[in-house]
C-alpha cells in the first residue's frame, strides 16, 4: 500500500481528520472548500512552516478582513512583544502549522526551540491545521525523531542563519549552542478531543 495512504488511515484511526492533495495548489482548495467553512474562525496565528506558506493559505487568510490576525514574526518590533504575542496566539480560533514528521502509525512529531508551535498543536488553539508533504512521512518514531534531528534541524539552523553545529555540518550533535533549537519535543499520539487537529498530506516533497 501506497505510504501516504498508510499515514492517512492510521492519522484517520488516531482520531485526526486527515485530507490527501495531490500538490500545494490541492492543499489550498481544500483548506478553502472543505475546512474552514465547517470552522467557527475569528482569530488566525501560524508556526513557522514553508509547507504551509507554500500552499498561500497564509496569504489568503491575512487578506481577509474578516479575521483577526495575531503575528508572531514580526521583526519590527522588540523580542519581548513577539514572544508575548506568541503567547496570545495559544489562544487563537485556528493555528496553521507544518509537522518536522508524521509516522507510518499515525503519529504526529515536532521540535521546537521555544516551544510556541508544538504547545500551540498539542493545546490552545481551537482547531490546528497541519500541512504535510511525503517527504515527512516516517516508517516509526525512532526514525521520525532521527529524520528531525538530522534533517529538519540542521536545515531549519542553516535557513535562519543560527551559529549551531548542526548547520555547519548538516547532522545533530546533542550541542548546547545558545542557539539551539532542539528543545522542546511533542509527540501527538492520538487527536483530542477528536478532530481537533487537522492534516493535509501533500503528494510531494515540500518544506524541510
Amino acid at each position: 500500500m501506497d505510504s501516504l495512504e498508510t499515514t492517512k488511515r492510521a492519522l484517520s484511526a488516531n482520531g485526526f481528520d486527515v485530507y490527501a492533495a495531490a500538490d500545494p495548489q490541492q492543499a489550498r482548495q481544500i483548506f478553502h472548500e472543505q475546512i474552514l467553512p465547517q470552522l467557527e474562525v475569528t482569530s488566525v496565528s501560524w508556526g513557522d512552516s514553508m509547507t504551509m506558506r507554500e500552499t498561500g493559505v497564509l496569504n489568503d487568510l491575512l487578506q481577509d478582513e474578516r479575521f483577526e490576525v495575531i503575528e508572531t514574526f514580526d521583526k519590527t518590533i522588540p523580542r519581548g512583544a513577539v514572544i508575548e504575542r506568541r503567547r496570545q496566539a495559544l489562544l487563537a480560533d485556528l493555528f496553521l502549522s507544518g509537522s518536522n514528521a508524521v509516522t507510518a502509525c499515525g503519529k504526529l512529531v515536532n521540535l521546537d526551540m521555544i516551544g510556541n508551535r508544538t504547545s500551540a498543536i498539542a493545546f490552545g488553539p481551537k482547531k490546528v491545521v497541519i500541512f504535510a508533504g511525503r517527504n515527512k512521512l516516517t516508517a516509526d518514531l525512532a526514525t521520525a525523531m532521527a529524520r528531525v534531528r538530522n534533517v529538519a534541524a540542521p536545515l531549519n539552523a542553516k535557513r535562519h542563519d543560527f551559529p549551531t553545529p548542526c548547520a555547519k555540518t548538516g547532522l545533530c550533535h546533542d550541542c548546547s549552542s545558545p542557539k539551539r533549537i532542539c528543545n522542546t519535543w511533542t509527540i501527538v499520539d492520538k487527536c483530542y478531543p477528536p478532530g481537533r487537529i487537522k492534516v493535509v498530506l501533500i503528494d510531494q516533497e515540500w518544506g524541510l
